[in-house]
């Protein structure tokens, strides 16, 4: 072990030391240091295993690419779980990872403590690097058995609809009952119920009615991976078992998702008050820790500019120091156990942070032309939130299946408030009819609002 990997260890030990001082309750993590080429995998592929896909291989080049433009600098990975899983650059300098390793722990904390995470921890399971290698090793199995071809052209379907799964229904739920429920009894009548306690003969029951199949679906489905998985006509078992295997990572990656701001907000205030506290770094080392919170922790842009993304380390670390400022650190620790980011924003970004902050909506003309459109604190949240909106993907739910076995699919424009990108979404219908092989369908409309009915195209398996 070379001196500066003894002297993290060192730090690591102790950080964690102050962290459980200060009341932070996380399950145990792994540190790792690996090679940038393997970080950057651990980044596109979502995971340090996972299923083979040329998707990957494309984000790779394009991280590559903008690691080199000085556009996306990687300084850690960290998998929730018991145990956690955190992964750190070795070419990191040691400043750095002391840094990174204080930042984790407040992750670590987060994770075990908010309830979103920890429902979804229950149903997906807290082993997500050995679960992850397992379902990469069945799709090498499926690959040797059925070609990449065959293979690819599951795994392509299954991966665009990766977020169209229904956050609030169990990952592990039953199949549809196969029949309606027969009518249930009308409320108690007292009249009548005296007089059918009176002498004489009992009344005949009813005769029973025909039992009728449950219509598919009985409601209109909004989980297209576990529908097609269950319910596609033709699919043979190891084409079922991708696509719920992209379906369950799916649910483990849902709550990271849906707290970001909140997530790396907690774990910026927590890494800044960690190294503030540990009197046992050295002077020079903790400026320099610093110096990188600084940078992770700074809008966008700088100076006199205005910044038209929005950095969530930045926007979460604020709301935490002025919620811990007002508040206190026990009415801090109450919401990340209760809320996501709908909660955390809506609730707790009030007009005078985002004063403070200079948060405001834009909108883009057609000639190109940017400028402000509201500084409104309700326009704000929303604009902020509107990207999160299921899973971030339009919500596409399952009508019904025709007596043909054709697939009728509705885009819910209304809720979303948008059309769809139609080339997208051609090409996604064609992913699907591939697997589904009968006539599927997509209502929708199109940018100008204006409906349209997208057959998929008839396309070879």
């Amino acid at each position: 072990m070379s001196e500066l990997h003894a002297r993290l260890a060192e730090y690591t030990g102790r950080l964690e030391a102050l962290a459980c001082e200060l009341g932070l309750d996380y399950h145990p993590v792994n540190f790792d240091l690996v090679p940038n080429n393997f970080m950057v995998e651990i980044a596109v592929y979502g995971l340090p295993v996972r299923m083979r896909h040329w998707s990957f291989g494309v984000r790779y080049i394009h991280q590559l690419v903008r690691q080199h433009m000085g556009h996306s600098r990687i300084f850690e990975v960290m998998f929730p779980g018991d145990p956690c899983n955190a992964f750190m650059l070795e070419q990191n300098s040691l400043a750095e990872n002391t840094l990174v390793t204080a930042h984790v722990l407040g992750h670590a904390d987060f994770a075990k403590n908010n309830q979103l995470f920890a429902r979804f921890m229950d149903m997906a399971g807290g082993h997500i690097l050995e679960q992850s290698a397992g379902r990469a090793h069945r799709l090498e199995q499926a690959l040797t058995a059925h070609g990449q071809e065959a293979v690819e052209a599951v795994l392509d379907a299954a991966l665009a609809l990766e977020p169209h799964i229904d956050v609030d229904q169990p990952l592990h739920r039953p199949l549809y009952p196969a029949f309606m429920a027969p009518p249930t009894e009308p409320p108690p009548d007292v009249f009548r119920d005296r007089f059918a306690r009176l002498p004489g003969e009992a009344a005949a029951p009813p005769p029973a009615g025909p039992v009728q199949r449950s219509p598919l679906p009985p409601a209109p489905e909004r989980d297209l991976l576990w529908f097609i998985a269950h319910y596609a006509p033709e699919l043979e078992e190891w084409e079922r078992d991708i696509f719920l295997a992209v379906r369950e990572e799916a649910y483990y990656f849902h709550p990271i998702f849906a707290c970001q701001i909140m997530n790396e907000g907690w774990a910026s205030y927590w890494h800044a008050r960690l190294l503030r506290e540990a009197n046992f770094l050295p002077h020079e080392l903790y400026l320099a820790a610093i110096k990188s919170h600084s940078d992770v922790v700074r809008p966008y842009a700088s100076g006199q500019q205005l910044a038209l993304s929005l950095n969530p380390y930045h926007l979460g670390f604020s709301m935490w120091e002025h919620i811990i400022d007002k508040h206190g650190l026990a009415k801090a620790r109450e919401i990340v156990r209760d809320e996501d980011d709908f909660g955390f924003i809506r609730n707790y970004l009030d007009q005078e942070l985002a004063d403070k902050l200079d948060l405001f909506v834009y909108e883009t003309r057609k000639d190109g032309e940017t400028k402000i459109a509201s500084r409104d604190i309700h326009a704000i949240r929303e604009a902020i939130l509107a990207p999160k909106y299921n899973y971030g993907a339009p919500t596409v739910v399952v009508q019904q299946v025709g007596a043909d076995g054709s697939l009728d699919l509705r885009h819910d424009y209304l809720h979303d408030g948008r059309g769809l990108d139609l080339q997208q979404a051609e090409r996604v219908m064609e992913y699907v009819t591939r697997i589904w092989r009968r006539p599927v369908s997509l209502h929708t409309v199109d940018f100008r609002g204006v409906v349209r009915v997208l057959p998929a195209r008839k396309v070879g398996f």
